[in-house]
C-alpha cells in the first residue's frame, strides 16, 4: 500500500460517509465513499421488495383494526352479540335479498340470528390475533431459550434438548389435540382456577400452539448459535469471566433478533389458521363470542343461500394469512439475503 504526500489528498468524515478530496480540505470533491451498516441495507433491500410492502401494510391495517375493536365495542359503535330478529325472514336468512346489506350492517347480517356481520368479524380480528400472538411469542421464547441452550452447550444439554426436539415432532398434532382437549380444560379450570368457557379453551389453544410449535425454533436457533459460539466476541467473553448466562442473554441473544423476527412472522399467519381449524373442530373459543374461525364454520351452511356472511370472514382469513408469509418471506430475505442463493 503507497503512501499519499502530505496534502494531496484531505478525507473528509461524517457519521455515514468518507468522501476524498483531492489538493486539501477546501478543494472540489472528486469521488465520495458512502458507507451503509447492515440495518440501512437490510432497509433498502426490504423497501425494494413491493410485494413485501404489500404485505407489511395489510398486516399494520390488520394490527390497527384488532386494537379498536374492543374500544368501539365499548363505544358502542360495534355490536357483535345484539341479534335482529326483525331483519331475519321466515326461511331463516336475511329478509329482503342482498344478505340484510344496509347502511346500518354494511356487510348485512348473521343468518337465523341476525347479529351484525361486520362487528362479528372485526371483533373477530381482534380475538384470532391475541389468541396467535400469545400461541407464537410461547413458541419462539421456549424455542430462542432452548435453542441457545441447546447451541451453547457441548455436553449432555444438546444431546436431551434435541432428543426432546424430536420427541415433540413425532407426536401427531391434530390427533393430540383433540384427545388432550378435555383432560388439559379439566386442568387448567381446577388446578389454576382459569374460568370456564372461552377463557379456558383459549388458553388451552395457546398452549397446546405453543408446545408443538417451538421444536421448529430451536433447530433454526441452534443452528445460528453454533456459528456465533466461535466468533472472538464470545471468546473475549470468556476470557473476561463472562458467565453462561451474561454469555446466553448478553452476547449470543442479540446478534438473533433477525432470525427470531423472522421466526415470528412466519409462525403468526401458521396458527392464525390453526386457530381457525381448531374452531371448526370445536376445541377454540365458541360461539357466541366471535373468532374468524368460528364465523366461517357457522357461515359453511349458508355458503350458497348467503355468500357474503361466507365470502367475508373467508376473504379476510386468506388474505392475512398471505399477508403475514409475504411479509415474513420479505423480512427473510432482508435481513439474510444469502438465504435465497
Amino acid at each position: 500500500m503507497s503512501t499519499l504526500p502530505p496534502g494531496e489528498f484531505a478525507a473528509e468524515v461524517t457519521a455515514n460517509e468518507t468522501v476524498f478530496a483531492p489538493g486539501g480540505p477546501g478543494a472540489p470533491r472528486s469521488s465520495t465513499v458512502v458507507s451503509r451498516s447492515p440495518r440501512q441495507l437490510a432497509w433498502a433491500r426490504f423497501r425494494s421488495d413491493k410485494k413485501t410492502w404489500f404485505g407489511a401494510i395489510v398486516v399494520a391495517v390488520y394490527v390497527v383494526l384488532a386494537i379498536l375493536a374492543p374500544i368501539l365495542v365499548a363505544a358502542g359503535v360495534l355490536d357483535p352479540y345484539t341479534p335482529h330478529q326483525n331483519l331475519i325472514g321466515d326461511n331463516g336468512l336475511p329478509a329482503g335479498g342482498a344478505a340484510g346489506v344496509s347502511w346500518a350492517h354494511p356487510f348485512g347480517v348473521e343468518p337465523g340470528i341476525g347479529r351484525d356481520t361486520l362487528s362479528r368479524v372485526w371483533f373477530g380480528l381482534t380475538l384470532s390475533l391475541l389468541i396467535s400472538s400469545a400461541a407464537a411469542v410461547f413458541s419462539v421464547v421456549v424455542g430462542v431459550v432452548l435453542g441457545i441452550i441447546a447451541g451453547m452447550s457441548r455436553s449432555w444439554a444438546d444431546t436431551l434438548i434435541g432428543r426432546l426436539v424430536d420427541l415433540v415432532l413425532c407426536f401427531p398434532q391434530t390427533l393430540m389435540l383433540l384427545a388432550l382437549s378435555g383432560v388439559v380444560v379439566a386442568w387448567l379450570t381446577g388446578s389454576l382456577h382459569i374460568p370456564k368457557g372461552d377463557p379456558a379453551q383459549a388458553t388451552y389453544v395457546i398452549f397446546v400452539l405453543g408446545i408443538f410449535g417451538w421444536p421448529s425454533v430451536t433447530r433454526i436457533i441452534r443452528g445460528q448459535v453454533l456459528s456465533l459460539r466461535e466468533r472472538e466476541f464470545i471468546d473475549a467473553a470468556r476470557l473476561l469471566g463472562a458467565g453462561n448466562s451474561r454469555l446466553y442473554f448478553k452476547e449470543i441473544l442479540p446478534n438473533l433478533w433477525a432470525p427470531i423476527l423472522v421466526q415470528f412472522t412466519l409462525i403468526l399467519p401458521a396458527y392464525v389458521s390453526a386457530e381457525a381449524a381448531l374452531s371448526y373442530l370445536g376445541i377454540s373459543v365458541n360461539p357466541p363470542t366471535p373468532t374468524l374461525g368460528n364465523i366461517l364454520k357457522s357461515s359453511l351452511q349458508y355458503a350458497s343461500a348467503d355468500f357474503l356472511y361466507f365470502i367475508a370472514p373467508a376473504f379476510l382469513l386468506v388474505l392475512i394469512v398471505v399477508s403475514f408469509n409475504l411479509l415474513g418471506d420479505g423480512l427473510r430475505d432482508a435481513l439474510d439475503p444469502k438465504s435465497n442463493r
